[in-house]
């Protein structure tokens, strides 16, 4: 049998996501999916600015991390029931987990128990 690895878990969710029938055929993320995105994009953002920026130090970065990550634990978590909420986040994780950072035990839990709710 071979291994399940994180991408193999959130590929599947997001073919699962195409797959499924809905009774909303057409509908995008929710707004509550959206704000969640949007502020983790801006939690990245802030973060990468504060660990470039000269003079910063290790409570502005831990802060900043702590922020991002909680940022990212809010999408893992969140219990997307709609065919939009499903096939966003899991774009939305599949593209944070290119870049190498869905990567904590944490990540993989909160998604996992986010598909129980619901």
């Amino acid at each position: 049998m071979p291994e399940i690895t994180r991408r193999t878990l959130l590929a599947f969710t997001a073919v699962a996501s195409l797959v499924e029938p809905t009774f909303a055929e057409g509908e995008g993320a929710s707004p509550e999916l959206q704000a969640l995105i949007g502020a983790h994009e801006a939690a990245y953002v802030a973060l990468h600015r504060v660990v470039h920026r000269a003079g910063s130090n290790s409570h502005d970065r831990k802060r900043a991390d702590r922020i991002e990550e909680e940022g990212l634990l809010a999408i893992c978590s969140y219990p997307a029931i709609s065919r939009g909420d499903r096939r966003a986040k899991a774009e939305y994780l599949l593209a944070t987990e290119a870049r190498g950072e869905l990567d904590l035990e944490v990540h993989m839990q909160a998604i996992l128990h986010s598909m129980m709710r619901g």
